[in-house]
């Protein structure tokens, strides 16, 4: 009998990443490409269907059940309704898509946030866990009780677009003082910029942070605030146990959960326990390893 394997597919405004998994969560392959300069989504797909058919044949199977990572909003139809990174992916029938990649396996998608913050629940073994991503964007989720909240075909945990500063920098939205355009990776880096008078690339930031110069200290601060703030109303709502950073960016600032965990102690409202603040595991790998964890719960 041919083993039932589980792809897990994270699709990014970048490049895209492939995890395939036997059913007792071994990993049995792992790959990623960068997406050719941008042009259209038919060609986007073309260059994704070209991958998944090039990795059906280098394993001599298919797959019983995939999961696939968004960062993209879709609506309850399937269909993409805004995509700030790639924005001619824009209307596609995301469903239809997928089907046609994958006509003989059960297939799933949901929010990158989302799924990040399932793989990391159940890593951490919380069942009641806050997940913020922060790299390009913003991304986030939240369990409750071990289940995505609101749960799979009901809408994504758009943290990363609540406002948390009023008539603060513009976000890609259309809105003003959203998460993600205060404490975002090239957020972060303009507002260093700003206060250094000069550009500022990541390693400038990160060494920066090290050796304690004020403007690298000071745009740090500013961005866990706006993470403490996000993460204090969440709590204030539905109570989780634990918050887990992560995200490409926050995972190449050492001690960025130490610096949001001082900021919630700042915004704490007396009789209300300080939330518990850590790094989360996976790093960037968070989403995909979500996807394969979502095929997992949908597959045979």
């Amino acid at each position: 009998m041919e083993t039932a394997l589980h792809l897990g597919v994270d699709i990014g405004g970048t490049k895209v990443a492939l995890r395939v998994e036997a059913p007792d969560a071994r990993c049995v392959h792992e790959t990623a490409f960068t997406w050719q300069p941008r042009h259209s989504a038919d060609r986007d797909i073309t260059q994704l269907a070209y991958s998944i058919r090039e990795l059906r044949e280098r394993l001599g199977t298919s797959f019983s059940a995939v999961g696939v990572a968004m960062p993209a909003t879709v609506g309850p139809d399937g269909r993409i309704t805004a995509w700030p990174s790639r924005p001619e992916w824009t209307d596609m029938d995301l469903g239809a898509e997928l089907r046609t990649l994958f006509p003989d396996a059960a297939v799933a998608w949901a929010d990158d946030g989302d799924l990040g913050a399932l793989a990391e629940a159940r890593l951490a073994g919380c069942d009641d866990l806050l997940y913020l991503g922060v790299g390009t964007g913003i991304g986030g989720g939240l369990v409750m009780g071990g289940e995505l909240c609101p749960g799979l075909g009901r809408g994504s945990f758009e943290i990363g677009h609540t406002v948390v500063e009023l008539d603060g920098p513009e976000c890609v939205c259309g809105r003003r003082g959203c998460l993600q355009a205060i404490a975002s990776g090239p957020a972060t880096l303009r507002h260093a910029a700003r206060l250094r008078g000069s550009d500022v690339a990541f390693d400038a930031l990160r060494q920066a942070w090290y050796d304690g110069q004020p403007w690298a200290v000071t745009a740090l601060r500013r961005t866990c605030r706006a993470l403490a703030a996000a993460a204090v109303s969440v709590q204030e709502l539905v109570h989780p146990q634990l918050l887990l950073i992560g995200g490409g960016f926050a995972s190449g600032i050492p001690g960025l959960d130490t610096l949001v965990s001082a900021q919630l102690a700042e915004l704490a409202r007396p009789g209300q326990p300080q939330l518990q603040v850590g790094p989360a595991s996976l790093g960037a790998l968070s989403s995909l390893r979500g996807a394969v964890a979502l095929a997992r719960l949908i597959g045979p």
